[in-house]
């Protein structure tokens, strides 16, 4: 079950290095055994504290039953992961669909990490939001390290090192019927890392119901060995078990892709894979520089029911006329 973050106002990762320490285990947490009791006793002094504080789970491993941290709180406040945690196996001790959720905090940091092949453990989540800023953030996981999904409206993100993990994503959309609207979403000068994919769009095909994803903008991105760098993909389908490839319903507009340079880990640097029967509109794909080192030869593109326009320098031969896009100067 994927850990989840209610975080209102901003999310910071400075953190004061003096910070008073409340370690779990001076509350009754002891390794291989339930600890949310513990959790909430350390967590309700360290809120309660008038200096900067850090709720700390040392080196072990850890079961914990549904937990809610709730603010306000008084100073700033870390919950820092040395051990392991680990959910209750029995989900039916769950009575809501959040195992550990953070809410109502404002300078909140939370630290720790996730094996790089730990399944559906997005770093950040965001959805039906709007105003959302995630700045000057690091996250190691093994799925998405921000994914932003539907009703996500002015979500920006900036400064983020990313890696391991999947990229930073707008998605995946047209899975659910009744999904709302995605527009104004903007990612800039960020760092991905040996990520299995850079920055992308995401949409399933077969999409049960009709929406939109609008006003998108990836800028200033540095890739270090990074695959699938530049991503559009709407015929999203990671397990391979879709019933149908009928096209997607989620219309893609005005989006841009500019000044994202580095290492692709994949021959294809740039994929743009639009829906049939809604073609992507208006994407702008401006100074792009990645470069592929494998022994098949330079980076490539893919593109389908697309013709964005080019500008400035993009390093991919021929991607303007394949893509049936503009270059412009």
């Amino acid at each position: 079950m994927a850990m989840k973050l209610l975080i209102s106002l901003l999310l910071l990762s400075t953190y004061a290095a003096e910070a008073q320490v409340f370690d779990v285990t001076k509350y009754g947490a002891k390794p291989k055994g339930e600890i949310s009791q513990a959790l909430l006793s350390a967590w309700k002094e360290a809120c309660a504290s008038p200096t900067p504080s850090s709720v700390v789970i040392p080196a072990g491993t850890y079961t914990s039953n549904e937990v809610t941290f709730s603010g306000p709180c008084k100073a700033p406040i870390e919950m820092k992961l040395v051990g392991t945690l680990q959910a209750n196996p029995n989900a039916a001790s769950f009575k809501t669909d959040g195992w550990v959720v953070f809410e109502h905090i404002e300078g909140f940091t939370l630290s720790g990490g996730a094996p790089g092949d730990s399944p559906n453990t997005d770093g950040i989540h965001v959805g039906r939001s709007s105003q959302i800023y995630i700045l000057d953030t690091d996250i190691k996981t093994g799925d998405d390290c921000i994914s932003i999904g539907d009703g996500s409206q002015q979500v920006h993100v900036e400064r983020v090192t990313c890696g391991p993990g999947h990229g930073i994503s707008v998605g995946s959309l047209g899975k659910y019927p009744d999904e709302e609207p995605v527009s104004g979403i903007f990612v800039k000068n960020c760092t991905l890392t040996d990520t299995s994919n850079g920055v992308r769009i995401k949409s399933w095909p077969a999409s049960p119901g009709r929406t939109t994803a609008s006003d998108i903008h990836f800028e200033n991105i540095i890739m270090n060995n990074a695959g699938n760098p530049v991503l559009i993909d709407q015929e999203y389908c990671p397990w391979g078990q879709c019933k149908s490839l009928d096209p997607s319903k989620v219309k893609i507009s005005n989006v841009s892709f500019k000044n994202i340079k580095g290492t692709s880990s994949t021959q294809e640097a740039m994929k743009l894979v639009c829906s049939k029967s809604l073609p992507c509109e208006n994407v702008e794909i401006a100074d792009i520089d990645l470069a592929y080192h494998g022994p098949e030869g330079p980076a490539n593109y893919t593109c389908a029911n697309i013709q964005p326009k080019f500008t400035g320098k993009v390093n991919i031969p021929e991607a303007a006329a394949t893509c049936g896009g503009a270059a412009h100067a």
